[in-house]
């Protein structure tokens, strides 16, 4: 992929894409449809057996239905929980699942309902790609909350997710006056492609999922995975240029007190 490449073509919506299935679940009192997807290799119901052990369903299900309300019925938000626990089960990550699996469903129907039109917003997206979801992309994720705050909204993925956060990565982070303590590793999905209007590329090379009508930055940054804290400073100040360079060109004003 070439830097600052550009795809362009028609919408191609979920189910029309040969890498993703969709469910669909109709709102009640209405015809109103939506697409659900779910993980090719798993099925139904081995989704809700993973679902069952790793997350308390109905609570989970009755804040998400809150937050959603008028957007996406129960049925399509629970299919959202159980895949987003199945993802992170294959992603390795074991600890605090429950939560986890909560924000990364959140994360997920917000945005479809970009994608989908349900939640009109004039708010920029961005979308940060690497191997692991452990450095470069948690890095780089941490930059553009830190000078831009909500002005823009930041998602990251990977091809591959481990199970943590790379530690070193914190503490260079931490270092800045950045806490990206809290984040977890986490696949890329199409709903969160598609919600993007920038995809910000680091290493995952021909993994990295390519959508039409979506703008792809490749950025050629070292992996800070295996090496020593000195080195990942390094990675974070090279990161923090182009974050900056990027946050200019979208003409995303820098929070005020943002250095």
């Amino acid at each position: 992929m070439q830097p600052d490449e550009e795809v362009a073509g028609p919408h191609v919506r979920p189910e029309d894409d040969e890498g993703s299935r969709a469910g669909r679940a109709t709102d009640e009192g209405g015809d109103m449809t939506t697409e659900a997807a779910t993980v090719d290799e798993f099925d139904r119901e081995r989704l809700v057996a993973i679902a069952q052990r790793t997350v308390d369903i109905n609570a989970t299900l009755d804040r998400l239905e809150r937050d959603f309300r008028g957007i996406f019925n129960r049925e399509t938000i629970e299919r959202f929980i159980y895949d987003s626990a199945a993802r992170l089960g294959e992603a390795k990550v074991t600890t605090y699942v429950p939560i986890i699996a909560e924000r990364f469903a959140k994360e997920r129907l917000k945005a479809l309902a970009r994608v989908e039109g349900r939640m009109l917003t004039t708010i920029p997206s961005v979308l940060f790609l690497c191997t692991h979801n452990a450095g470069r992309s948690q890095i780089a994720a941490g930059w553009v909350k830190q000078l831009v705050g909500d002005r823009v909204l930041v998602w990251s993925g990977g091809s591959d997710p481990t199970s943590e956060v790379n530690p070193a990565a914190i503490e260079a982070m931490n270092e800045v006056g950045i806490d990206i303590a809290q984040e977890f590793p986490k696949p890329w999905t199409d709903e969160i492609v598609r919600a993007a209007d920038v995809v910000v590329t680091m290493g995952c090379g021909d993994a990295c999922p390519i959508y039409p009508g979506v703008r792809y930055i490749d950025w050629e940054v070292d992996d800070p995975a295996e090496v020593g804290l000195d080195a990942v400073r390094a990675i974070r100040d090279d990161i923090e240029g182009r974050v900056r360079m990027l946050v200019e060109e979208m003409q995303l004003a820098a929070k005020s007190g943002a250095a």
